[in-house]
């Protein structure tokens, strides 16, 4: 009898504990918290400290400067030339040298382009650099979607030796490469002088056909195997239903390919040596030595115009082909 009196006034505090601090008050902090992760990304300052009003304020702050110094980084290069080009040889050569031209003279832009004979320079440029897109855009995207999809026998040997060859400095293989122009192996062919000389090398290259491959791995294959099924044939394939899909990879194909003809200067130093066949790097170059600094930066800001609204108008393409691809799902 006296053993279960004592039961039960050793458990009657014990229910009553449980009573005061139920389990399920320990419990809701942790779900509030996984509720409020489930709508959040960690960060490194918490959106609390982010709500407040001296956070918010130095989280603004911070942000606008750093975007402010790259901004002044990236853009002064461009600045100063477009601002030199409007200065005299005088002030381009003052110490210490002047932010503003102290009188703006618009009219070197048009001694520039008559001295450089930019017409010419631009025109040789375009049109190098609109068959290099061509040619870069009919052999990598066949060679990409057959690496991808038709998945030939040593495919992957195939991709990994294009892969290696970005690995190999372009200075050490531009004597071979010369030295192909000059006399094409089986053909005797020499394109020294010619468009051909831009072309076919540019036309082949491994980073772009690993960036496309990337893209068209990330196609569904039941959109591929619906199309078999209805008789479509692989070409057919590749141009109604594989390059629609694949607008933003192209567009950063091209801007690769017109920026590398536009900047590219030794290789077409080497064959191009006809002055009338120039690209606008090397007629600069040529004609620099003799006229004053001021239009020499004329004339490149003539010639950067042209790269400016290629990126403009290809910008949208150029994240959404980096990123696209590199999550299959």
């Amino acid at each position: 009898m006296t053993n279960t009196v004592r039961t039960t006034a050793h458990s009657a505090p014990a229910e009553e504990t449980r009573k005061v601090t139920p389990p399920s008050a320990h419990r809701r902090p942790r779900k509030r918290r996984a509720a409020w992760a489930d709508g959040h990304t960690r960060t490194i300052v918490s959106p609390l400290e982010l709500r407040s009003r001296w956070g918010n304020r130095i989280y603004w702050t911070l942000l606008a400067g750093i975007l402010t110094v790259f901004t002044l980084v990236f853009l002064f290069p461009l600045y100063w030339m477009a601002t030199s080009a409007m200065k005299s040889s005088d002030e381009i050569a003052q110490m210490p040298p002047t932010l503003w031209p102290e009188k703006l003279d618009f009219s070197v832009f048009s001694d520039a382009w008559e001295l450089f004979g930019m017409e010419v320079l631009l025109k040789n440029t375009l049109f190098y650099a609109v068959g290099a897109w061509l040619f870069a855009l009919a052999v990598d995207v066949t060679a990409a979607y057959a690496l991808s999809k038709l998945r030939p026998m040593f495919g992957n040997v195939i991709l990994g030796a294009m892969l290696a060859t970005l690995m190999i400095p372009p200075i050490v293989v531009i004597i071979p490469a010369y030295l192909t122009v000059t006399d094409v192996p089986i053909f005797g062919w020499q394109l020294l002088n010619s468009p051909w000389a831009i072309w076919f090398p540019v036309a082949a290259n491994g980073f772009n056909i690993f960036l496309l491959k990337r893209f068209f791995d990330s196609i569904p294959d039941e959109i591929l195997e619906a199309a078999e099924i209805d008789g479509v044939p692989p070409w057919r394939v590749l141009v109604s239903i594989i390059l629609p899909i694949s607008r933003p990879i192209l567009g950063v194909i091209s801007i690769f390919t017109i920026v590398m003809v536009f900047k590219d200067f030794v290789w077409p130093l080497l064959v191009l040596p006809d002055s009338e066949k120039m690209t606008i790097s090397v007629g600069l170059s040529q004609t620099a030595g003799a006229v004053p600094q001021n239009q020499v930066m004329a004339g490149l800001v003539i010639a950067s115009i042209p790269m400016i609204i290629v990126f403009f108008i290809f910008q949208r393409s150029i994240m959404a082909g980096l990123t696209a691809g590199s999550l299959k799902g």
